[in-house]
């Protein structure tokens, strides 16, 4: 790893001179940026390079619009527009799996401006890379235009987001997430299990904390392509599940009809604010919260207990921070290409809005180790079918994938964000939850 010590003073000390010798490279800008410190090797258009000559891992500047994006671009999303363009090439790893990469980056390349240098650095770059330019098309636009699509968490902008994110390609998904068509955190039975047997384990788990059984109604809100669905009708549960992406549904009914299972399980193209049957035994939701926005908890988890019998059981399984305080809403890359308008708290206050709507939590458990697992198995399911990925969304949304889910990944491992799954009861009259037994009746 190279240092200033290494390289000497010089280029520290001269960009700090108003009186410069001459332009700083833009190799030297982005080492004094990081203080020194470069973990894999950086070349860039004008020829400059910083970093060690033999890094396994490097990043490569390819013109001046990247230089551009890199400049105007607010926290990650300056160098998530670069790299998705084509303006920053990586080296040593896979598009489809950059997560050395941006481990190796998120572990030791910690930027920081010295004082006295900004304004040298700006005349090296030049006026011209500071001025914003169109983002690549596979950026969703900015929060204060999707204004015209509704008010956040309508059912007309929720619409337009979910289908930007989940209406991509069935085929798409079914190269990364494999045969069972789950999007969501799988449930490692053992560190060597399968993705197919962690995501079939981890329905088991929701059926079983649920405790469904032949003839019991289920109801799946943001069901996806119907797993869970169809997990809980092969067992003889009257399944019902709703989604707000067209795709998702047509893939799961037919799956349902090819199964042959018209007689229990139905998935529907819409909003789950719209279900009209109520007395369910059970109602789960899986991934479905991070979509619903923390001001509206309190209707949702009304709603939902409004559709469940007394004594029913509801399960909530979604992403989470590890505090609740921190700001709700997504920003720069995930927010601008993976999950517009997409929200997340703490497990903290997804319990309390729970509790305050008189469901009672029996229940919770983290399972952020296991996301994490599982969005490695979906980044080497997308190494694995790159060609046919390209071929089916082209290159750049191939590599918005590849990006999300590494950096997901390594969030994951480091705890910046986590799964939980809460499981809540609908007290009867006189606080009466039924049979439930005393302790948890389910194998973990």
């Amino acid at each position: 790893m190279t240092t200033f010590k290494e390289h000497g003073p010089g280029k520290l000390e001269r960009a700090k001179r108003p009186d410069t010798e001459g332009k700083l490279t833009l190799a030297e800008i982005l080492e004094i940026m990081a203080g020194g410190r470069l973990p894999l090797r950086f070349t860039a258009y004008d020829g400059s390079s910083a970093g060690p000559v033999d890094a396994p891992l490097g990043l490569e500047l390819k013109t001046p619009r990247g230089t551009t994006y890199l400049a105007t671009g607010r926290g990650d999303l300056g160098l998530a527009r670069a790299y998705i363009a084509g303006d920053l090439e990586v080296h040593g790893v896979h598009p489809g799996d950059p997560y050395e990469l941006l481990r190796a980056l998120a572990g030791e390349l910690v930027f920081k401006l010295p004082p006295r240098v900004t304004a040298n650095i700006i005349r090296s770059v030049g006026a011209q890379h500071l001025l914003p330019i169109a983002p690549p098309p596979q950026e969703w636009q900015p929060r204060w235009r999707r204004a015209v699509g509704g008010l956040r968490h309508s059912k007309t902008r929720d619409a337009e987001v979910i289908h930007h994110h989940y209406d991509v390609s069935n085929t798409f998904y079914e190269w990364v997430l494999g045969p069972s068509m789950t999007y969501t955190c799988a449930c490692y039975p053992r560190p060597d299990a399968s993705l197919d047997e962690a995501q079939e384990n981890k329905y088991r788990l929701v059926f079983e904390k649920l405790r469904l059984k032949p003839g019991d109604r289920l109801l799946d809100v943001g069901c996806g392509w119907g797993g869970m669905v169809r997990y809980a009708a092969r067992r003889g549960v009257d399944a019902t599940g709703v989604t707000l992406s067209q795709e998702q549904a047509a893939w799961a009914q037919r799956a349902i009809n090819e199964e042959g299972l018209t007689d229990l399980a139905q998935v529907r193209y819409g909003d789950y604010r719209d279900i009209q049957e109520t007395g369910f035994d059970a109602v789960s939701s899986i991934g479905l919260l991070e979509h619903i926005g923390v001001r509206n908890y309190p209707s949702y988890f009304d709603f939902l207990q409004s559709r469940l019998r007394p004594a029913g059981l509801l399960l909530n399984h979604c992403i989470t921070r590890p505090d609740n305080r921190s700001e709700p809403s997504t920003r720069g890359f995930i927010d601008r290409y993976v999950f517009p308008d997409g929200e997340l708290t703490g497990s903290g206050r997804i319990i309390s809005a729970a509790q305050d709507v008189g469901l009672e939590v029996l229940h919770e458990e983290n399972l952020r180790h296991h996301y994490a697992m599982t969005l490695r198995d979906w980044c080497a399911n997308l190494v694995e079918h790159w060609d046919e990925a390209v071929a089916e969304v082209g290159l750049n949304t191939a590599k918005v994938w590849g990006l999300y889910m590494a950096g997901s990944r390594l969030a994951f491992e480091t705890g910046g964000i986590q799964l939980h799954q809460v499981l809540a009861v609908k007290p009867g009259d006189g606080g009466g939850v039924g049979d439930l037994p005393l302790r948890p009746w389910w194998t973990p």
